[in-house]
């Protein structure tokens, strides 16, 4: 994993979530740092998703999909997230509410990779975080670990899906790449023009704050 200065740690720690201050230009928040107004909880296991320090919490005894209520077919998406040992969510884009956001849309892998339970695992290189899930690998090594905030970017321009993890282009695709029939099959979200932003929890705590979108 890259290694953060102090500096980096500090502003880590310490940024102010966007929708608690000054507005970004051109973008406008999902999430207004207070309550879950605009967000749907479909397939929710336990308590959901809870709102705790100006943060989405998907907590460790909870989980589901929590989508928004609008679609958004191209966009830049920036968000903030954290995440402890064993960490596993994922960011559901151009996503239907029914079925699997992974395979029915596309899932943005969220993960704690370094985790001796995944490694042992032994993960696929599109497990990994920033992936497409399942079709598209992400570089690896640079997740900010143990409750450290990452700052992430999701660009959907049409078939170009770019991942921006702490300032590195970690995934840079065109959709159009897989070619692959058994993919393309077991993907169908792969030709997806539009659905819901998502957070897709899997029964571990994994925080969501500064959530703004700009609609291209």
């Amino acid at each position: 994993m890259k290694s953060m200065t102090r500096r980096e740690l500090a502003a880590s720690l310490l940024a102010v979530p966007a929708a608690l201050g000054q507005a970004e230009a051109g973008f406008t928040p999902l999430f207004d740092g207070r309550t879950l107004d605009g967000w749907l909880l479909m397939r929710g296991r336990g308590r959901g998703y809870v709102v705790e320090g100006g943060a989405i919490v998907c907590p460790q005894d909870g989980g589901g999909n929590l989508y928004t209520e609008k679609e958004y077919a191209n966009f830049v998406l920036r968000l903030e997230w954290r995440l402890w040992e064993g960490g596993n969510n994922g960011v559901g884009i151009r996503a239907p509410l029914e079925g699997d956001a992974a395979y029915a849309g596309m899932e943005i892998q969220v993960l704690d990779d370094e985790a001796e339970v995944y490694q042992k695992m032994g993960l696929k290189p599109t497990q990994y975080t920033g992936s497409v899930y399942d079709v598209f690998a992400a570089k690896r090594g640079f997740v900010r670990r143990n409750g450290a905030w990452n700052s992430e970017e999701i660009l959907a321009d049409g078939r170009r899906i770019k991942v921006t993890l702490n300032g590195e282009v970690i995934t840079d695709v065109n959709l159009d790449d897989a070619k692959d029939p058994a993919v393309l099959k077991k993907h169908p979200g792969l030709a997806r023009a539009a659905g819901h932003i998502g957070f897709l929890g899997h029964g571990t705590r994994v925080e969501f704050r500064n959530i703004r979108i700009k609609v291209l």
